[in-house]
């Protein structure tokens, strides 16, 4: 028996007697993922059958690295339920797919299938949750674990190896189409979701190869994409090294730590260099300084553009492995790198370097002991009771409410009471299911519509359209305006959509492509990026014509970035954002504006007040005084950290327990506890999140404002006082200094704890030199 092929044998003598035994052009075949995997397959009247390009790519390389998006459906790939791969059938293609790969090459090496997962699978059947910017509103890590782990059953049910989920993205500047996949503006918050998404995918790290219901996390993006000029995607970001470290990349350390198998590499640059051509980023401070020991993907296409630098791909392909990427994605410059070897242009010590890493990965997933799956398995994994309940739990915890004038939420289902519903996202399922988003089956998911219907007891419930999103017609106006008259209050459901259509045109990477600059109804995602950030089209018109009737307004938002509001807010008497809460969201908006479900979530980002005042993330440099524009007030509507209940809390006694703590205990990593007394004074069950933020008051370099370095969501009865505890570490207390090494610094640090970024809650700590 081959060394490679024996299980006994230690992963690193099995991938190093593999690697010894393969050609050069074999080794290149395991660096790329150059094909679309829909085009791997076609369905026939018997079932699937594989196509002659999938034939054509494994010969081009004896062999194949990994296989993108095989289940994908949605408009780009124009896979439906008529010609896409369904749970029923996912398996066996799947197993079809392998088994012409072992069987058809030399050395019979498994292929990794990818897929996309950013809120649950990209598939047809796939669950779906809501987006990562709901998610982050949630502030509840914990649940978050649970449902990666449903999502990664179902992916390696259907026989999938590798989920590409964002986690890395900061939603810094919220012009960007893709701030939906981000779990918020803070670093922190964005720290601990993707612990808990590298957790619930993966399990826990360890050194053996992963459970037969987890699949390799594959975080996206590295890094600084939220950070584009003007908010454009794949801009590039001005900031420098202390911003990028401060920023943008602790999530992706925490990712590391938590044993994170891979990364992907972001379309931006960073100070003149892409991120794909970054060898300090990639491996400098990725490997070298953190010691990851995943692999890094390319995005799709974004070798190709090294060009730029390049001039042609044999060096592109050079520039970007030798940097750190080992996976190619569509690009046909990897596809180059046996003749980049043959030409000089870079050592072959550098493939071998990826392919070690791609084989390492596909032993640990335990591929070349189990690379077929169970036929049966994809239709139990799927749709479970269990992940029902925990998506719903979700999209009712990702709701935020910011306003509530003399408590007219929760509305009464009473009988003889008559409710509007009015508005184009009332009763659109796919507007709340976010971008990334596969075909659904007929009556999948509840609408806001349903929601409400279903919520509103004996109270009738009357319906209208009123206008799309972002047209300017007003043929709706009327009929909205009668129904709203003859009700005792009209729920509007406003905001923007991220579903993709067939019409739309779509760039090489899957990217929408808006024409002439103004968007359609698909006002968000990936490549819609926008530069005002009111409600589209004539939706604040009609807000002020519904207001205009005397009718009380409950605003719901189903958006995918926070849009400004400062126009219409005024005549809402309660508002509150439910993000893309996904397929349940309607049953959870439901529930919680007839006070089944007491709301909890709080906001993962700041809401501007306009356009033109951004950027409004809470925690800037702390400059030693206030500058303002000349021609506005405020810069933020609603802070980080803020959203209302229907009941009241108090927060009291901030408490440290040492007031004076020494540097050294830190550094040998020791801890001091900041407790705080949180008191629910109202009349309903609810849950709060008590949120711990740090200013250093004496810091070598500029500090920022605050920083959140803790948060806890606990549920209170009526009356109930909790004491809560934080613990702070070095990492936490750690800065950059000027001489961008970590460090903590002696002087006072301010400890502030409340229910929002406003926290005013405060103590003092010093932190004392050694000796």
């Amino acid at each position: 028996m081959m060394l490679y092929k024996d299980r006994t044998a230690p992963v690193e003598q099995r991938v190093e007697d593999l690697l010894g035994r393969m050609t050069l052009k074999e080794k290149v075949g395991q660096l790329n993922q150059r094909m679309y995997g829909w085009d791997a397959h076609r369905k026939t009247t018997g079932g699937f059958e594989l196509t002659d390009a999938f034939r054509e790519e494994v010969a081009f390389g004896d062999g194949m690295g990994a296989l993108y998006g095989l289940f994908r459906a949605d408009p780009w790939s124009k896979m439906t339920f008529e010609n896409g791969i369904t749970a029923a059938d996912s398996a066996r293609v799947a197993n079809q797919v392998q088994k012409y790969v072992i069987e058809n090459t030399r050395l019979g090496i498994p292929v990794l299938l990818s897929e996309e997962c950013p809120h649950g699978h990209q598939a047809l059947d796939g669950t779906l949750t809501p987006t990562n910017i709901g998610i982050g509103s949630t502030w509840n890590p914990e649940l978050a674990e649970e449902v990666y782990a449903q999502v990664a059953a179902e992916l390696r049910s259907r026989g999938a190896h590798l989920g590409l989920v964002s986690t890395l993205d900061l939603a810094r500047d919220p012009r960007w189409g893709r701030t939906e996949e981000c779990f918020g503006e803070d670093p922190y918050l964005a720290e601990r979701f993707t612990t808990a998404a590298v957790r619930g995918l993966q399990g826990e790290a360890g050194p053996g190869t992963l459970g037969t219901d987890k699949v390799g996390a594959v975080l996206k993006h590295l890094c600084g994409q939220g950070a584009g000029e003007g908010g454009l995607n794949a801009y590039p970001a001005l900031i420098g090294e202390r911003e990028m470290r401060e920023i943008h990349l602790p999530a992706m350390k925490a990712g590391t730590e938590a044993g994170a198998l891979g990364c992907m590499a972001a379309y931006n640059e960073i100070d003149g260099i892409p991120c794909h051509a970054n060898d300090k980023l990639l491996t400098g401070i990725l490997r070298e300084e953190w010691g990851f020991e995943g692999i890094v993907m390319a995005d799709g296409t974004a070798v190709d553009r090294l060009l730029t630098l390049t001039g042609d791909h044999e060096s592109a392909a050079s520039l970007a492995l030798t940097a750190g990427v080992d996976l190619s994605l569509w690009d046909k410059a990897f596809g180059t790198l046996e003749q980049a070897v043959l030409q000089g242009k870079v050592d072959e010590a550098y493939v071998d370097r990826a392919v070690r890493r791609i084989l390492h990965l596909k032993f640990k997933l335990g591929l070349f002991e189990n690379p077929y799956t169970d036929t049966e398995a994809a239709g139990k994994a799927i749709g479970s009771d269990k992940t029902k309940d925990l998506i719903l739990q979700q999209a009712r915890e990702c709701v935020v409410l910011l306003k509530n004038e003399q408590g007219i939420l929760p509305l009464r289902g009473d009988a003889g009471k008559r409710i509007a519903v009015i508005g184009p996202n009332a009763d659109a399922i796919y507007n709340q299911l976010g971008d990334y988003t596969s075909n659904q089956r007929e009556g999948a998911g509840t609408t806001v519509l349903q929601g409400i219907r279903e919520a509103a007891g004996l109270s009738e419930v009357a319906y209208a359209k009123g206008c799309s999103v972002r047209g300017d017609s007003r043929e709706g106006f009327a009929e909205a305006v009668e129904i709203a008259k003859q009700s005792d209050v009209a729920v509007l459901v406003m905001g923007g959509s991220s579903a993709r259509h067939f019409d739309i045109q779509f760039d090489i990477n899957g990217a929408a492509i808006v024409a002439d600059g103004k968007p359609d109804e698909m006002d968000c995602g990936e490549g819609v990026d926008l530069s005002d950030l009111r409600l589209g089209g004539v939706q604040p018109e009609l807000i002020r014509e519904i207001a205009a009737t005397g009718t009380p307004i409950v605003l719901v938002l189903i958006q995918g970035r926070p849009h400004t509001i400062s126009d219409t807010i005024d005549l809402c008497q309660a508002a509150l954002t439910a993000w893309y809460p996904g397929p349940e969201g309607g049953r959870a908006i439901g529930e919680i504006l007839f006070g089944t479900v007491n709301p909890s979530g709080k906001l993962a980002v700041t809401i501007p007040t306009s356009s033109m005042t951004l950027p409004v993330y809470y925690n800037k440099k702390e400059l030693g005084y206030v500058r303002k524009y000349a021609d506005s007030g405020a810069i933020s509507l609603y802070p980080f950290g803020y959203g209302l209940s229907y009941t009241t809390f108090e927060y009291s006694n901030l408490r440290v327990s040492s007031p004076e703590v020494a540097i050294e205990e830190l550094e040998a990593g020791g801890h001091f506890e900041v407790a705080v007394d949180l008191k629910n004074t109202g009349e309903a069950v609810g849950a709060e999140v008590a949120q711990l933020y740090i200013k250093d008051m004496e810091a070598s370099v500029t500090p920022r404002v605050k920083e959140l370095k803790g948060f806890r969501k606990v549920w209170l009865e009526p009356g109930e006082r909790r004491e809560i505890v934080f613990r702070l570490t070095w990492e936490e207390l750690s800065l950059w200094n000027r001489d961008m090494k970590r460090v903590v610094e002696p002087g006072r640090v301010k400890l502030m704890a409340g229910g929002d970024s406003n926290a005013d809650c405060e103590a003092m700590v010093r932190l004392l030199e050694r000796g």
